[in-house]
């Protein structure tokens, strides 16, 4: 009984390991389907590149909507909000999932919001130039290729033009990580009454550049001081020596590299395609973060962004009285508010009176910084908030 009881169980097993068999093959994944030729992903692509013509298209419309919505007459420097812009590149930025970089996809939202934005006309942004010089390159990287950019002079000429309102916006270098502060532009604000209304941060690579074939020809080097500064072990060791000039732009040390046998120029790499030179070496800066930053001047605050920075400037009657900065930071420290950096400058009322620049973390309207301003105020002689503006989004 034994014996044919495990026939059986045996017969059983083979049993169902054949009827198992062709239910395991009906349940196995499907063959992958072969892969698209060359001719059929050029065809997805075209496709692919219908739907976003349509919907940048869509993307126009609704803002021609907005600029209808807002006024009939006004111009296109009242429709520009740069909160607004701050806050739709940031979500871009978080939503990307590759495989472009974030720096890509943040290009190509700038380029589709400056072309909707210059549907009315297109903004005029004042810099300082001359054409080729890294203020131009911010300017760009700020609105995008859709403005009218005006290259002029001097720092005081960009503050100029916008409080005449002969431009919509300018750009002014502010600082750089290697050589601090440019002074020029902190001491327009004692004066001017124009705000801050955003920012932009620039990695900075200079080139030497020049009409000759080689470093030895290099007779003299021309740019602007801070640029040399910027470059000065490497002029050390590389150009031992050699004359150094500072000019009032690297793009005109650039045009003196173009026009004068045995000069060479510090600059950017449009500078060397703008004036037809030759790049003889290239990021000669000495820190590899070599980084400037610009503000951007327009005539009035903006609403909060959610990533803000607002720039003060603040005195009191006695700055050498004891406890005299301690009695305006404190209100800082109280309410939780980081101080981020702080310049002095004379006050130009008075020998040795002095003002404070001041960069806060937060918007002037949000309740905790609006409380510290507010108890500031009260200590200060000199009080004015210079801008609250969208941290650069990078």
């Amino acid at each position: 009984m034994a014996r044919k009881s495990g026939k059986a169980a045996r017969a059983a097993g083979r049993a169902a390991r054949a009827a198992a068999t062709p239910r395991a093959a009906a349940t196995a994944p499907a063959a992958a389907p072969p892969p698209l030729n060359l001719e059929q992903v050029r065809e997805r692509i075209d496709a692919v590149d219908e739907r976003i013509h349509a919907l940048i298209n869509e993307r126009a419309r609704l803002a021609q909507q907005v600029g209808i919505s807002k006024s009939s007459d006004g111009r296109t420097v009242d429709f520009y909000r740069p909160e607004r812009e701050a806050q739709v590149l940031r979500r871009a930025q978080a939503r990307n999932k590759g495989p472009l970089r974030d720096a890509e996809v943040l290009r190509l939202f700038r380029e589709i919001m400056s072309a909707c934005l210059a549907q009315q006309e297109p903004l005029k942004v004042a810099f300082l130039g001359p054409e080729g010089t890294f203020t131009q390159t911010a300017v760009l990287n700020h609105f995008g290729h859709s403005v009218r950019a005006l290259p002029l002079a001097s720092i005081d000429e960009v503050f100029h033009e916008v409080e005449a309102a002969s431009a919509d916006f300018g750009v002014v270098p502010i600082e750089n990580s290697t050589e601090g502060t440019v002074n020029h532009t902190l001491d327009r604000f004692l004066t001017s009454p124009l705000k801050i209304c955003g920012e932009v941060e620039l990695r900075v690579r200079h080139h030497l550049m020049g009409a000759m074939s080689a470093l030895a020809r290099v007779e003299r080097v021309c740019s602007h001081p801070q640029s040399l500064g910027q470059c000065r072990q490497w002029l050390e060791e590389h150009l031992p020596g050699v004359e150094q000039v500072p000019v009032s732009s690297n793009a005109e040390g650039a045009r003196r590299a173009r026009d004068e046998k045995g000069s060479a120029a510090i600059a950017g790499e449009t500078a060397a395609e703008v004036y037809g030179l030759k790049v003889l070496a290239a990021e000669i800066e000495d820190r590899a973060d070599n980084t400037t930053r610009f503000l951007v001047l327009g005539r009035k605050l903006f609403t909060p962004s959610g990533e803000d920075r607002t720039t003060l400037l603040v005195s009191v009657g006695h700055t050498d009285a004891p406890g005299a900065l301690y009695r305006l930071l404190e209100p800082l420290a109280r309410h939780r508010v980081s101080l981020t950096r702080i310049e002095s400058r004379p006050s130009r009322r008075r020998k040795w009176d002095y003002v404070f620049f001041m960069d806060l973390e937060g918007h002037a309207d949000e309740p905790h910084v609006a409380k510290a301003l507010a108890a500031l105020k009260k200590r200060a002689s000199l009080f004015r908030v210079l801008g609250s503006y969208p941290r650069a989004v990078q």
